[in-house]
């Protein structure tokens, strides 16, 4: 009996504020960034049954979701509070770091035994130093969680998640990283999830130049662009982005966004920052990133991205 009390005790100590609320070890969970991503993430752990505390900078993105079961936070500081595993995905490390260090941040509640799971896409020197930062100031643990599979794959729960941090708190965030994601794969220590969606992004920036070229081609030359899906089917040409992507090029669908340019080409730039301090040459994302520059100046920076296929447009 003694030895039971022991062992339940040294387990409640490092999450006691969690127990209190929590006696059956429910992590209570929070959500910061309720972008074309944040909101559908968050919906789905709505929907799995979770208690969810929700915050963004604008209002508007906050009420639907309160309306779904949500609970408001006044403040960053005030989730993590009042959160075990609070989740965030912004669009870049100024962002990050505004939510984290800015007035009534994170770092300002208490942060031992709580874990912060960024779905944000940084440069991994940014989220080893944030990592450090917060742990420094108030002891959370962090995992960088960056995630692939655009709108669609929030919505139906089918992204994949690359991470980097310890193994622990990978695993005990996974059963809630589940119900948004198909995969979470442990990649290595805090950076290397951010290392791993730069590769990712090598390939889908890419992929996304190459088959808007392909696209105009058919379409140049007389044929019916719509159907190469189709006519690709099962052969090397084959795969997600061919099937996905286009259609919505052909079609014009861009509402909404799989994503914007302006985060392609930001990921592209750290790609080439990466590359540089790693002596890896990049020849073909470079060439898409300038592609996307040029997507940038002439369709804006909140376009879709796969608004780079207007640029071969003869009528843009």
């Amino acid at each position: 009996m003694v030895r039971r009390r022991l062992r339940c005790d040294r387990w409640r100590q490092p999450m006691a504020d969690a127990s209190k609320t929590n006696p059956q070890g429910v992590e209570r969970l929070g959500y910061l960034g309720l972008g074309l991503m944040g909101t559908p993430m968050t919906r789905r752990l709505l929907k799995a049954g979770h208690q969810v505390a929700v915050w963004n900078r604008s209002e508007g993105k906050v009420a639907p979701l309160v309306a779904a079961g949500a609970k408001r936070a006044a403040t960053p500081r005030d989730m993590l509070a009042n959160a075990d595993i609070v989740f965030m995905c912004v669009t870049d490390a100024a962002a990050v770091e505004e939510v984290i260090f800015g007035p009534d941040g994170l770092a300002a509640a208490p942060g031992a035994g709580r874990l912060v799971v960024d779905f944000s896409s940084i440069h991994p020197d940014a989220a080893r130093d944030l990592a450090t930062r917060l742990k420094d100031a108030n002891g959370a643990g962090w995992i960088d969680a960056p995630v692939s599979g655009g709108t669609k794959g929030a919505e139906e729960g089918t992204l994949a998640i690359m991470a980097g941090g310890e193994a622990a708190d990978i695993e005990r965030a996974r059963p809630y990283v589940l119900h948004m994601a198909r995969r979470f794969t442990h990649m290595g220590p805090i950076g290397a999830g951010q290392t791993t969606k730069l590769c990712n992004q090598v390939i889908v920036g890419c992929a996304m130049a190459v088959l808007a070229e392909a696209t105009r081609l058919a379409s140049n030359a007389g044929i019916d662009a719509g159907r190469l899906p189709e006519a690709l089917a099962g052969g090397f040409a084959d795969s997600i982005p061919l099937q996905l992507f286009v259609p919505r090029m052909v079609q014009g669908i861009h509402s909404p966004p799989l994503g914007h340019i302006a985060t392609m080409l930001k990921d592209l730039d750290t790609v080439a920052d990466v590359a540089q301090a790693t002596s890896t040459p990049v020849p073909m994302a470079t060439l898409a990133g300038q592609i996307f520059r040029l997507a940038k100046a002439a369709r804006g920076a909140d376009a879709d991205a796969l608004e780079i296929y207007k640029l071969s447009a003869t009528d843009r």
